[in-house]
């Protein structure tokens, strides 16, 4: 799940920076839409505004008498090279002023008038196409007017426009692209706080638990297929659960009958060598279709949270088994740290995993030795199956809990009983640990 959670892309991520690119492209196009639309109703002359003004500006000083003089500077020779329709005329605000260039005959009486205007935009006139601004400076000798035309052909008014409101959406960007980064992940976070919910209940499904459903309860409509198509998968894979189940049970129930019909047939032939095997074959078949069943009966067992006592469980099946090892040729022993050790728990499966762990002990021990069942308190409640045989090998003590699985293939067990105790000690809650050396082995039941 990590993996798949570290190479498969990040939902508010992509949310965080598509979002913020559209914020961008938004505010972008607004700007440049409304720079276009200013450009439309502002005068020409705006893309060259501030080009005429700060030429203007150090050129202009005062003579001796006070009046106003234009120098000759490099800004202002560049800009009349520049442009050579530019006229211009230059006042300070007590009225004298200067001028440069061809003044269009409609705006010549505006020439000494210049001084009274701090702003404007002189266009539409019948008399004349000429576009002609009025703009106001800071200079060395005060506030300079200047009343300029002759370029409103000249520059990129848009551009200028751009440049012009900056202070209001650079800031706009500053701030804006980090409460997107901010929120967005927030907000989607709530939006899939409901399938964060779902995925962790799918996670806790256990696998017997095959009418387990996924809610529908808040999830997002675009979500809600993909939950439905996962509970129509579980609707299915529980069908095709409950038909192998019953063909399990069937099975095992329908093999009980030739079983008990062959052995009554074998128990009235002679006594001999082939007698003895042919029984021992019959009761491993009929071992083997029993242990089917507690496959099936464990799967569907209820009784979990019914209280039991581990001490008496181990004791019964230890007097239960006791002719079974002793005929076997062992010795077998009961050990309790305690009198009694009652918890929760199935007692019909328990004692059920305790005798398979004994009669394991009793096929696989060597024939001879000691099988010892103890219990102790530690955690839950341990019950301990150990037995003097010649040991597991390493390689093979995951192994032996797997169904039909065997360390040598001579063994005359099914293969099934370990994994019977691993199911049913799972299904409590607990583990099961194995403990082997060359002189022996045990196989503890650790309930959790």
């Amino acid at each position: 799940m990590r993996g798949a959670e570290n190479t498969n892309p990040s939902l508010w991520w992509r949310l965080s920076w598509q979002l913020s690119l559209v914020f961008v492209g938004v505010v972008t196009a607004v700007t440049i839409g409304l720079c276009f639309y200013g450009a439309t109703i502002l005068s020409p002359n705006v893309a060259l505004e501030d080009h005429v003004t700060a030429a203007l500006a150090p050129a202009v000083a005062l003579d001796a008498q006070g009046r106003l003089e234009i120098r000759d500077t490099p800004e202002l020779d560049a800009l009349k090279q520049q442009y050579d329709g530019l006229w211009y005329v230059a006042a300070t605000t007590n009225g004298s002023f200067v001028s440069y260039g061809t003044i269009p005959p409609a705006y010549a009486e505006l020439a000494r008038l210049t001084y009274l205007f701090e702003g404007a935009d002189i266009r539409g006139s019948v008399g004349t196409n000429e576009i002609a601004s009025v703009e106001s400076v800071e200079t060395g000798i005060g506030e300079l007017r200047v009343l300029f035309g002759g370029v409103a052909d000249k520059g990129w008014p848009v551009l200028t426009l751009m440049g012009a409101v900056y202070p209001i959406y650079v800031p706009l960007f500053v701030i804006a692209l980090p409460a997107v980064f901010l929120a967005v992940p927030r907000i989607v976070g709530r939006g899939l706080a409901s399938v964060s919910e779902v995925a962790r209940k799918a996670s806790e499904i256990d696998a017997r638990r095959y009418d387990a459903r996924l809610p529908l309860d808040g999830i997002p409509r675009e979500v809600a297929p993909l939950v439905i198509a996962f509970n129509e998968a579980l609707d299915r894979l529980e069908s095709e659960y409950r038909k192998r189940q019953h063909f399990l049970i069937d099975a095992a129930h329908e093999l009980r009958t030739p079983i008990a019909i062959m052995q009554t047939r074998i128990d009235g032939t002679p006594e001999g060598q082939d007698r003895r095997r042919l029984l021992d074959d019959v009761a491993r078949l009929a071992q083997t279709a029993e242990q089917l069943l507690d496959f099936e009966r464990n799967d569907q067992a209820t009784d979990l949270h019914e209280m039991v006592d581990l001490v008496e469980i181990a004791r019964s099946v230890v007097a239960d088994l006791a002719p079974l090892a002793i005929g076997a040729g062992y010795q077998i022993s009961f050990q309790s740290e305690v009198e009694s050790l009652k918890r929760k728990g199935s007692p019909s499966a328990l004692p059920r995993a305790v005798s398979n762990l004994v009669r394991n002990s009793i096929d696989h021990g060597g024939g001879n030795g000691m099988i010892t069942v103890s219990v102790s308190a530690s955690g839950g409640g341990r019950i301990g199956v150990a037995d003097e045989g010649p040991g597991i090998p390493a390689e093979h003590r995951e192994l032996v809990f797997e169904p039909f699985y065997r360390v040598t293939p001579k063994s005359t067990g099914a293969g099934l009983g370990l994994s019977l105790v691993k199911q049913i000690v799972l299904n409590h809650g607990g583990e099961v640990r194995i403990e082997s050396a060359a002189a022996g082995t045990e196989v503890a039941i650790q309930l959790g």
